[in-house]
């Protein structure tokens, strides 16, 4: 849980910025790929880790200008990016302009139960780590090269072997 608004944009914008390289190797086809029927779709699942900044932290109070779910998924994986790279910047300055330190104290009731929002911050970036990770699987089967986000992936790699 975070204590500390610092922490949490130091960390938000280390992850932002691999979910937004994850986001920009997408392209228009891969967008319907699915590891089965039933499941949400490569596009469906980009655009769900868009929607989720506003509807997980939107229960705590805080507003800003972002997709929300009631917005359609655009039909372009470059739109999807930009929405993205536009909403994690928004989040950073909206969360540093409006809480502080303290604020991570105050509890809200989210999902049925009472979450400090610093702990908010966490599901919040926790949520989005782990669909960022089902995204790369996804991509991986759509024949797309995945991007590194904790160092080389296992494509960047074989780019620099040889």
């Amino acid at each position: 849980m975070y204590t500390a608004i610092r922490h949490f944009l130091a960390t938000w914008t280390r992850e932002s910025a691999g979910t937004a390289r994850v986001m920009a190797a997408l392209t228009d086809a891969s967008l319907e790929q699915r590891v089965a029927e039933g499941h949400r779709s490569l596009g469906e699942l980009a655009w769900h880790v868009v929607v989720s900044q506003r509807e997980i932290l939107g229960k705590t109070g805080l507003t800003w200008d972002a997709p929300s779910k009631r917005d359609p998924a655009p039909s372009r994986a470059a739109a999807i990016h930009s929405a993205y790279v536009d909403a994690a910047k928004a989040l950073a300055t909206v969360v540093d302009e409006q809480w502080d330190d303290a604020t991570l104290q105050v509890c809200d009731a989210i999902y049925g139960r009472e979450w400090p929002r610093g702990l908010t911050l966490t599901v919040m970036l926790h949520h989005e780590i782990h669909h960022r990770g089902q995204m790369t699987v996804l991509m991986r089967q759509a024949g797309l090269k995945v991007p590194g986000v904790y160092g080389p992936s296992a494509d960047e790699e074989e780019v620099g072997a040889g």
